[in-house]
């Protein structure tokens, strides 16, 4: 079984419904650690020795956050910028990482229609993460597409039981190796449309 590393950061925890959800969903599992850096480093002083230390540990990073300004809160950033050393991560004997997988598991007021080519946003939540693609692929980690909770706002207690529930099921077929580096994503946007699929 995968050993699965959260990379968790929200400003305003305290105020989502979702990432509630999300979270209590994921800390159910077994083998899956979660670091909420708001909490562990409110003056964004990351330990890097840690964190590189849980990466070795661990098979499957996500990056979960909700979506500012078409990218992450910037902790995220602080938390890629610090502990994705050249060296250790990329570059010249960087290859700490390879082989694992990484994707984003995010929030976003705008729905899915907002973000499409025929949307306000004119592009698609992939397209807009192209950089955590790029950052994955430099570190010889496999980037899979996001999963997204779109229209945040509007949700009922119902669908946010239910964005728990695939939350969960998405979580357990990347564990048990149901979803991987030989999984055909090129048919799909976001990793909720493989749950349709599957």
């Amino acid at each position: 079984m995968k050993k699965i590393l959260i990379i968790f950061g929200h400003p305003r925890f305290e105020n989502s419904k979702v990432h509630s959800s999300l979270i209590n969903a994921a800390s159910t599992l077994e083998n899956v650690t979660i670091q909420d850096l708001y909490e562990l480093y409110p003056n964004f002083n990351i330990n890097v020795a840690k964190q590189q230390q849980l990466l070795l540990e661990n098979d499957v990073v996500i990056l979960q956050h909700p979506v500012y300004w078409y990218s992450s809160p910037p902790i995220i950033k602080q938390w890629i910028d610090l502990v994705l050393t050249y060296g250790w991560a990329y570059g010249v004997g960087g290859n700490k990482l390879e082989g694992k997988i990484m994707c984003n598991v995010v929030s976003s007021g705008g729905s899915t229609t907002a973000y499409s080519k025929e949307g306000s946003h004119k592009h698609t939540l992939s397209e807009f993460f192209l950089p955590f693609e790029q950052t994955a692929k430099l570190c010889k980690l496999t980037y899979l597409p996001p999963f997204a909770v779109q229209g945040s706002h509007k949700l009922t207690e119902t669908e946010l039981n239910e964005v728990g529930l695939q939350y969960q099921q998405i979580l357990e077929m990347l564990q048990n190796d149901t979803i991987n580096e030989s999984t055909e994503f090129t048919k799909i946007n976001l990793l909720n449309d493989f749950l349709k699929n599957s």
